[in-house]
């Protein structure tokens, strides 16, 4: 494992990235298993519980689950909740839309992947939303290219959502990973294109979107972790791992949002 030491970025080799792709896919594969279990009249706990299990029966070991304290597998959030909801009591109903965002280790690397879809019927405010959120995710990927720059990828999210007449969050964003969870560096919602670090080989990206239907303004409820919109409006988030290589770039984490 190389590390650039102006930005201490350790880039991964084709081991290590093999190793994160088998991660990745078993990670994309559960998120997308449990995005077609998942049903009005369910609570937030009883997704954790199969996610849990499912990750379990795949021989790995949640990312989440008491990292820095945090108590559950997966993180739930609900419309105005952005990210790091912890799953409880609350009870999913049509209509509602539901960020999953889900980590684990397998043999040593990090799988890390998030979604936002709809529970029964969506409002149209909601698909337009989502619709932003996964056109950002897409642009920032096409992006994320060897010898471009981090401001490249970060404006391509930003410039996506707020064409489309959202916000994105920048209080968060993505991060390096590898054989730790969060890696630098950090890759934020926003940027100026021509601007930051070089992309080079090696270099395994988590990149997420955040977007807000309403004010980019987000609050911390009481619990520690959970995120919400500070106007009560909808937020979306998305999330995959991807691998800069000097002729492609590999998106770690395939599946279909």
């Amino acid at each position: 494992m190389a590390v650039t030491q102006q930005t201490r970025i350790e880039l991964k080799s084709p081991r290590e990235i093999d190793l994160l792709r088998n991660a990745g896919h078993v990670a994309a594969e559960i998120l997308m298993e449990l995005k077609s279990k998942i049903t009005s009249g369910m609570t937030t706990h009883d997704i954790d519980g199969m996610a849990e299990k499912m990750m379990r029966q795949r021989g790995t070991t949640p990312s989440f689950l008491n990292y820095r304290g945090y108590p559950a597998t997966v993180c739930t959030s609900v419309n105005e909740e952005v990210v790091h909801s912890i799953p409880g009591s609350r009870r999913l109903k049509d209509g509602d839309i539901l960020s999953l965002d889900i980590g684990m280790f397998l043999e040593g690397y990090c799988g890390d992947t998030a979604t936002t879809f709809a529970i029964g019927k969506s409002s149209p405010d909601a698909d337009r939303l989502m619709k932003a959120g996964r056109e950002s995710l897409q642009a920032s990927i096409d992006a994320a290219k060897f010898g471009n720059r981090l401001g490249d990828v970060s404006y391509a999210m930003q410039s996506v959502v707020e064409k489309a007449g959202f916000h994105v969050v920048r209080e968060y964003g993505g991060h390096g990973i590898g054989r730790a969870m969060h890696e630098e560096p950090h890759v934020p919602c926003f940027g100026k294109p021509g601007t930051g670090l070089r992309l080079v080989e090696g270099m395994v990206l988590a990149l997420e979107v955040m977007a807000n239907a309403g004010t980019a303004d987000i609050e911390h409820k009481k619990d520690g972790w959970t995120v919400v919109t500070a106007d009560g409006s909808l937020s979306v988030h998305y999330e995959k791992m991807v691998a800069i290589k000097a002729k492609s770039t590999e998106v770690l984490t395939p599946h279909d949002d």
